[in-house]
């Protein structure tokens, strides 16, 4: 049975999407051809375009643009609406991990950019995400990463800890109490899903109608699953810990503690993330990983929720 790479649905044999995930992209979009380009020359594309694109990162990216009419997606140096993250030679299948778990993260309660997969011309899944500092036309939202925010470098980008994440939140947030809540969600999400490359420059704070906030999350991926003997389970440290984060680290500490959350809303992130998991595991199966990573991953997830709600 097909998938659709956007909405995970079944769609039928000649087609590729299914029409809810068609209109995730655009609700006039009734088909999406193939990019033209195979995976190897797609990397070849984000290396020549780097130099004249307004985004970066270490895994490959591009800048495109969707022309309904046409059914499909063009490859743009500026104005670009959508990012794309083609297969990464030295990581097989992250398109496929970071389209999962973006989805879900969402299904926890994350605020999440549209996003999804298509194809390229060989078959290829390429993640594709939907730029949140850009509306209309081409008015830019200002957003700021933490790093900016700190001073930092994309170097230094690791030389914070979470108790610093906190701060800046507490010091730039116009309602900081809403925001700290948001974070506690985002870092329980990224532990359990495997996430260990949360640095500085994955959180963002985007100021929309003169209110500023936690932007909407991006790069989630199961980094832990790609690693052959991974070390750590957090990018920054938490209680002057990145591995063997227990229980009283995730609730004592960082919620009551750092975050000051009330237990009212600690039980409500706990709940919701505890009826979140059965949904993971269908989603998980259904996944366009391979079997083997599709196994890594559930194994994971299971482990660790077990050790933050008990068996």
């Amino acid at each position: 049975m097909n998938r659709c790479p956007i909405t995970y649905e079944a769609v039928p044999k000649a087609g590729d999407f299914s029409p809810a995930g068609l209109r995730c992209l655009h609700p006039q979009l009734r088909h999406l051809a193939p990019l033209p380009f195979d995976a190897a020359a797609l990397i070849q594309e984000a290396a020549a375009r780097a130099p004249k694109m307004s985004i970066q990162g270490v895994q490959p990216k591009l800048s495109a643009v969707l022309r309904i009419k046409e059914g499909r997606i063009e490859i743009v140096d500026q104005g670009g609406r959508f990012i794309l993250k083609p297969q990464n030679p030295q990581y097989p299948n992250l398109p496929e991990n970071e389209a999962l778990t973006m989805t879900l993260a969402q299904i926890a309660g994350l605020a999440m950019p549209d996003h999804g997969m298509l194809y390229a011309k060989d078959g290829s899944l390429v993640y594709w995400i939907r730029r949140f500092d850009r509306v209309g036309r081409d008015q830019r939202v200002a957003v700021e990463d933490f790093a900016q925010l700190s001073g930092a470098t994309r170097e230094s980008k690791y030389g914070a800890s979470v108790e610093d994440v906190i701060k800046i939140i507490k010091l730039r947030c116009t309602f900081p109490s809403i925001e700290l809540a948001d974070f506690y969600r985002r870092f329980l999400v990224n532990w359990l899903l495997g996430n260990e490359d949360m640095h500085l420059k994955n959180y963002s704070v985007i100021t929309m109608e003169g209110v500023i906030k936690l932007a909407p999350c991006y790069d989630f991926l199961n980094t832990t699953i790609h690693l052959p003997t991974p070390q750590e389970e957090s990018a920054l440290p938490l209680n002057g810990k990145k591995r063997k984060l227990s229980s009283a680290d995730l609730t004592d500490y960082l919620a009551r503690q750092r975050l000051g959350l009330n237990d009212r809303t600690v039980a409500r992130i706990m709940a919701d993330l505890r009826a979140a998991i059965p949904q993971w595991r269908e989603l998980i199966k259904h996944s366009f990983l391979p079997e083997r990573l599709r196994d890594k991953y559930h194994g994971l997830m299971e482990k660790r929720s077990a050790a933050l709600f008990g068996k």
